[in-house]
């Protein structure tokens, strides 16, 4: 009774009400028949039949009524006990649902969002959108509709639509950073020039700054070419200060003439009087010329018998570069960067010319300037090289760069000299950034570091935008490529439901589906996978801007995984391990640790110090990828066929033979018989990066 006062509700006990009422009755049924029936049939079986005792009929009337009885008060008792006695329950009607009238649409609904705003589910948007220009097969519930697809669903599913308000977002206040207004006339003074020294590569730039400063930069650059560009703050015998930059006369570092263009005052250009205009002097006007700086033409190894300036002279016409002597503004001196001669009428020329332009700044105030290069120092971490074009610079400055900030620890001159402050004209290395900023990127001093931060940040969230934007575009482009491929694929489906056209669609695919592994090995087999490491941000900028150029991805793909500044690092390595590539360092390390790493991993590690040297093993690497062809040489021919008994492995010309033919061979009268081998021959990719 206990375990039936626990269990039983209301429901069960008119179940078993129910129950014991029906077999109540079967009970008297059977009894009356029984009573009718001849008194002889009416006797008891055998106990033996029934071996629990004497057999009965039924339960008799008192014990049923009992056993109902007792149910239905414990059934009671239960439901006084917890406050509440047996109530009839009322079941509310059941409404017709109704569909709805309207839905709320806006603009990039997912399939999901759709079916949710029309309640129904995901298959209902999908049939909806059968003989239509979206590819089913490749919709997701997470899928964005256009704005047309989603008006016809909810037209074919015979209801209205109605745009949401939108939720007005509220707008970022732009917390960059800006220059300052321009400063008061009173408040400037006089700073010393900055000159680049531009023009073609190997014609003398770096030796006439060698000389000018009585340093050895010439021998300790690499081949002789400067491969990144230089700022030096050079006192000359006068004692006027200049501030020169030497950017690269190679073809690869376009990007770093330009930018020195824009940051100077004065352009020497340096062109060799032996060899007169070349490319890279013809690019360096155009650069001077940009940036609106006056130049002073600079003729270099005059001291050479083939020289010829006055050919120089007449070549730089056609370019409107106008001599004095011509009638023009351009002041002209001859030299001799490797003997030095001339180079005081040359600083001099730079000087008059400097005072003639009123070169003036602001010493005062927030730091502005521009950042020449950057690299990263093993021992001082990020380290820039720039120039201060207002301001003065001191250790504790906050600046902002770019994506990165800095609060200034340390400074240095070319030398390596540790400066306190750092006016304007002065080229200048920082340390103390966070980051590496990028060799171009304007220099801007704030009121703290938390302004730094808020700089950084909304730079960081307007480049996002940016970024998202471009996105959606590729997007946009890729969905409607797909839809005009998905289009075409419904050609003969028409009439199929969803279910039967997805299936036929995958028969149609089953072959292409088999072969696309083989097409991607075949695939991965032509690419060829590169690490980038230099030593500054500008010459890493110069080799990418040469892989730009790169143009034959018909033979093999350049595939660039990765590149940076600084020595070659164990994550180099691993990147190259995971990606199968080849890791090419330029003026930078690989340390021991990370060699031998390299070389238990089979990772190759290739090291320049030229960049061009660098470009041609990327060439030869790219050529490594490619099958070999195959070559045809002939290497005779018969002139009769006559029948010989003796074998022989080789027949000089001139003499006759016979030859063993394969049965399926035939020859006509008049068939001409060649000789030939086959030979492998590598093939070279057909890239040709302009130098």
């Amino acid at each position: 009774m206990v375990n039936l006062k626990k269990k039983m509700n209301r429901g069960m006990l008119l179940k078993l009400e129910n129950l014991v009422q029906f077999h109540g009755a079967c009970c008297q049924l059977h009894s009356l028949c029984c009573s009718q029936a001849p008194r002889t049939q009416r006797k008891l079986l055998p106990s033996s039949t029934y071996p629990g005792g004497a057999a009965q009929l039924g339960p008799s009337h008192w014990q049923r009524d009992t056993f109902i009885s007792a149910a239905l008060l414990q059934y009671r008792l239960l439901a006084t006990k917890k406050g509440k006695g047996p109530k009839t329950e009322k079941l509310s009607p059941v409404k017709p649902k109704q569909e709805k009238q309207e839905v709320e649409i806006w603009l990039k609904m997912t399939v999901a969002e759709l079916a949710d705003a029309m309640d129904k589910d995901i298959d209902h948007v999908y049939e909806a959108l059968l003989h239509t220009d979206v590819d089913l097969d490749s919709l997701e519930p997470d899928s964005v509709l256009n704005e047309a697809s989603i008006k016809d669903v909810v037209k074919k599913c015979g209801m209205k639509f109605k745009w949401a308000k939108l939720k007005e977002e509220k707008v970022r206040e732009n917390k960059d950073a800006v220059k300052r207004p321009p400063a008061d006339a009173a408040s400037l003074v006089p700073r010393s020039p900055v000159v680049t020294i531009m023009g073609h590569v190997d014609h003398g730039k770096t030796t006439l700054l060698d000389q000018l400063r009585e340093t050895q930069v010439a021998a300790m650059e690499a081949g002789g070419i400067t491969q990144h560009i230089g700022a030096f703050h050079v006192h000359l015998p006068s004692g006027e200060k200049i501030t020169f930059l030497d950017t690269p006369g190679h073809a690869a570092f376009s990007a770093i003439r330009a930018r020195g263009a824009h940051v100077t005052d004065i352009v020497i250009l340096v062109v060799a009087a032996e060899d007169g205009v070349m490319n890279q002097t013809i690019e360096s006007i155009h650069h001077a010329k940009s940036a609106k700086v006056p130049i002073i033409l600079a003729i270099n190894k005059c001291d050479k018998p083939e020289a010829d300036p006055e050919r120089v002279k007449r070549e730089l016409l056609a370019h409107d570069v106008i001599c004095e002597e011509y009638g023009g503004d351009v002041q002209s001196v001859k030299i001799s960067a490797l003997k030095g001669e001339n180079l005081m009428e040359l600083a001099e020329a730079t000087v008059a010319l400097a005072e003639v332009m009123e070169l003036k700044a602001d010493p005062k105030g927030l730091v502005e300037g521009t950042v020449i290069e950057s690299r990263t120092d093993k021992g001082k971490g990020p380290v820039t090289t720039a120039i201060i074009q207002r301001g003065t610079l001191k250790n504790g400055c906050v600046l902002v760069a770019g994506n990165s900030w800095a609060k200034v620890r340390l400074m240095y001159d070319e030398n390596g000299r540790a400066l306190k402050a750092a006016a304007p004209s002065m080229p200048v290395q920082i340390v103390g950034w966070r980051e590496l900023p990028s060799a171009g990127d304007e220099i801007l001093e704030v009121e703290s570091e938390q302004r730094a931060h808020e700089v950084v940040e909304w730079r960081r969230y307007t480049e996002g935008q940016k970024k998202l934007e471009q996105d959606m575009e590729v997007i946009e482009a890729k969905q409607k490529e797909h839809r005009e491929s998905y289009k075409k694929g419904l050609e003969g489906l028409e009439g199929l439901t969803w279910r039967q056209r997805k299936r036929a669609q995958y028969k149609a695919n089953k072959q292409l589906m088999a072969t696309r592994p083989k097409e991607r090995m075949e695939s991965d087999s032509l690419t060829y996978p590169v690490i980038i490491k230099g030593d500054v941000d500008g010459s890493v900028e110069a080799i990418l801007s040469v892989i730009d150029t790169y143009d034959a991805d018909n033979q093999c793909e350049l595939d660039l995984v990765h590149f940076g500044v600084g020595d070659v690092s164990e994550n180099d390595v691993s990147l190259a391990e995971t990606f199968k590539g080849t890791v090419y360092g330029f003026n930078v390390h690989a340390h021991k640790a990370i060699q031998q790493l390299a070389t238990k991993k089979g990772i190759e590690i290739k090291l320049h110090n030229i960049i061009y040297r660098l470009i041609d093993d990327l060439k030869d690497g790219l050529s490594s990828k490619l099958p070999p062809a195959v070559e045809e040489n002939v290497i005779g021919s018969l002139t009769s066929l006559k029948h010989h008994k003796n074998d022989v492995q080789s027949v000089k010309t001139g003499v006759e033979c016979g030859l063993s033919l394969d049965k399926e061979m035939e020859f006509m009268v008049g068939d001409e018989i060649i000789c030939y081998e086959e030979k492998e021959i590598s093939q070279k990719i057909s890239w040709d990066p302009g130098f």
